[in-house]
């Protein structure tokens, strides 16, 4: 099996693996998928930490309103009476006002934050570091665990404009928001190794030639925006390494310079006493036995 260390720009983002004869086209339509599913994992992991600080989202006409203006307006949030955390509500106020302030109890909150980290665990890129490969199945898992525990805190449901509600059903709008820049529709994707697209009419084989053991690095990004920029010749971490070889060679060189430079005051010549002790006859004297 081939070992693709896919990276957006220079950030790793997932192992993946084929054989030599799979069609570019799947492992596109794979790649993309599992880097669009990793982005969704993050997008609810980072609402989940605020239903855990200030719970459910306000409904849309309320959001941002200080409390005077929705008593003026006389709104009312029907979804936040019925979507009440399990075990009680502990009130914590959103000083944005994006949530209704009614956030599960300390408790019923462990059970998102743990399952929070482990979804983040299943897709984090340190699982590149680890030589873990990270697929469709593991993304569905993390996305399952997630739903999981929403159902355990609260089990009559999230409001529909909760944006966790909409990111589960895949019903969430990310117009006019940066994560909208970073998803990467399937048909638009392209991937990029050594400088050559990789095609999706050919097999992976026709690219990276007949070893099944090989391993390399590709860059996944949209369709029309030309050769993403090449991998250094040097990790950072390699490079860190040479600038301090040759820093401590510098300072050595300059050390070795300096003891060359006073290395006459050595020297028998240059000795003020030698005269001095040639008249008294103290010259080649030696302390030890001869």
């Amino acid at each position: 099996m081939v070992k693709i260390h896919v990276k957006r720009g220079d950030d790793s983002q997932f192992l993946y693996e084929a054989t030599l004869e799979t069609p570019m086209s799947d492992i596109l339509k794979d790649c993309a998928t599992i880097y669009n599913g990793r982005l969704k994992v993050d997008r609810i992991c980072g609402e989940m930490e605020e239903l855990v600080k200030h719970g459910v989202s306000l409904p849309p006409n309320m959001q941002g309103l200080t409390d005077e203006q929705i008593e003026e307006l006389k709104l009312k949030d029907e979804w936040g009476e019925k979507c009440q955390p399990s075990g009680g509500v502990k009130f914590n106020k959103d000083t944005i006002g994006c949530r209704n302030g009614q956030a599960p109890t300390p408790k019923m909150a462990e059970v998102l934050t743990k399952t929070i980290k482990e979804a983040k665990d299943m897709i984090s890129k340190k699982k590149v570091e680890a030589d873990v490969l990270v697929t469709q199945k593991t993304v569905q898992d993390a996305l399952d665990i997630l739903r999981g525990a929403v159902m355990i805190v609260y089990p009559m449901g999230l409001p529909p404009h909760e944006p966790i509600r909409q990111e589960m059903e895949n019903t969430e709008d990310l117009s006019g928001k940066q994560a909208s820049l970073e998803v990467i529709d399937i048909e638009q994707a392209s991937l990029w190794w050594a400088g050559k697209e990789l095609l999706p009419n050919k097999k992976l084989g026709d690219f990276v030639g007949k070893n099944e053991k090989t391993k390399i690095v590709a860059k996944i990004q949209k369709k029309g925006h030309g050769a993403p920029s090449r991998e250094p010749v040097v990790s950072p971490e390699e490079q860190k390494n040479m600038m301090a070889y040759y820093y401590k060679k510098q300072e050595e060189m300059k050390r070795l310079e300096k003891e060359e430079d006073d290395a006459y005051m050595n020297a028998e010549w240059a000795d003020q006493h030698q005269l001095k002790r040639q008249f008294q006859g103290l010259n080649n004297i030696k302390w030890g036995p001869r």
